[in-house]
């Protein structure tokens, strides 16, 4: 591939788990009618069915991909995501349709992994950070669009067409795989999957305290996230008698955490990883907090609702790459089982909590906003806990590299 063709590739596999998780919202409603779900809240599974399946398998692609190489590896969760597709297209009951989604997040969970090994593979130093930041201007479009290109296909079409769209998405991805990707691995590179090894490697991500207590904080941010997405259509449908202002109002918030990931991208470097994620995560804290009294007091409408959300995520994207950065400071030596593992508990456990904080929706805003609270105090206890007790630089480093 030429550098540009490469660019959209990347940005394309980056792409695939986020517009199999945000398309889906505004057919929520239409997929629990169809498949006779009594429960509103239980159509959120089309969620969590997905993210569990994803979390889950991003465990085992990295030390695949390092034995067997990125092409072939990357082809089977391919496959697994489009045939998983297919049979969502076709899901006749509720079980059927867990299982896919599930299908579905186990082959897209190749592209997480892979995306950032083929780029490593292929460049290094700066030439690698200017295909990431390319790449990444590309991705953090898709949750701003996907809600909207759901919209779409339900007004013209019925909800399974929000699957057709997802299986030609994975089929055409394949295809270019098998087209115009080598084989990226070196022969030489390749590693064998040693039991011993891999145990070794877990055994040093998990005696690590950093390492563990980033990991733990991030499953928190990442519970309230999931939390949100789990209820946002219900929320604007049920709590605000505003369906119609849904994609809008979820394109805006997901804006604000665009633009302060485009924002860490400029001044981590010169402020240092722990002053922003530090400073974001008070914030992030202190909004959850006014959140929780907006809503206790009866205040609460679509406008504060949007605005205090869109500050939530403007801090979210300031936390979550410093948070997985910072994690993983102490054991790049073990980087790829470290980041499966990382991705694994992060996912898995964000994805339980979302979901119970999804399941006690009542019709307001109520349990979604004191569990954006709780989880921010657990964030801080987790960081607080990495970090010996301080904040803003490292017990370990001077605070001027932190």
């Amino acid at each position: 591939m030429g550098f540009r063709q490469f660019v959209v590739f990347i940005a394309a596999m980056m792409a695939t788990n986020a517009i199999a998780i945000d398309s889906m919202l505004p057919a929520l409603p239409e997929i629990g009618h169809a498949l006779a779900i009594d429960t509103a809240n239980h159509a959120q599974w089309v969620i969590t069915a997905y993210l569990l399946g994803f979390g889950a398998a991003q465990i085992i692609y990295g030390s695949l991909a390092d034995r067997f190489g990125r092409r072939s590896v990357l082809m089977v969760g391919l496959a697994i995501y489009t045939l998983a597709s297919i049979g969502a297209i076709f899901a006749g009951s509720f079980e059927v349709m867990m299982a896919a989604r599930a299908l579905q997040g186990v082959g897209s969970a190749a592209t997480r992994i892979l995306a950032v090994a083929i780029v490593r593979d292929c460049y290094s130093g700066r030439q690698m950070a200017r295909v990431m930041s390319l790449a990444f201007i590309v991705f953090l479009s898709v949750p701003i669009i996907a809600p909207s290109i759901g919209q779409l296909i339900v007004l013209f079409a019925p909800w399974r067409g929000i699957f057709v769209m997802l299986c030609l998405f994975g089929a055409v991805l394949m295809v270019w795989t098998w087209l115009r990707l080598p084989e990226t691995l070196h022969p030489e590179d390749r590693t064998p999957i040693s039991v011993a090894g891999i145990s070794h490697a877990f055994g040093l991500v998990l005696g690590s305290r950093i390492t563990v207590g980033y990991m733990l904080a991030m499953t928190m941010v990442m519970g309230g996230l999931f939390g949100f997405i789990n209820s946002s259509q219900q929320i604007f449908a049920d709590a605000f008698d505003a369906a119609h202002l849904f994609t809008i109002v979820f394109a805006l918030i997901a804006v604000f955490m665009a633009l302060s990931s485009l924002l860490n991208a400029r001044i981590v470097g010169r402020v240092g990883m722990r002053r922003v994620s530090h400073a974001a995560l008070l914030g992030y804290l202190a909004i959850t907090l006014v959140h929780a009294g907006v809503v206790a007091s009866g205040v609460e409408n679509i406008w504060t609702f949007s605005i205090l959300q869109a500050g939530m995520m403007f801090c979210f994207g300031l936390m979550v790459s410093n948070f997985n950065s910072m994690a993983m400071e102490p054991v790049g030596h073990v980087a790829g089982t470290a980041s499966s593992l990382l991705g694994f508990v992060s996912t898995i456990g964000g994805a339980l909590l979302g979901f119970v904080l999804g399941q006690n929706f009542d019709g307001t805003t109520l349990p979604l906003t004191f569990g954006f609270a709780a989880f921010g105090v657990m964030a801080l206890v987790f960081v607080l806990f990495a970090e010996k007790g301080r904040l803003f630089s490292s017990h370990g480093a001077p605070a001027g590299r932190s």
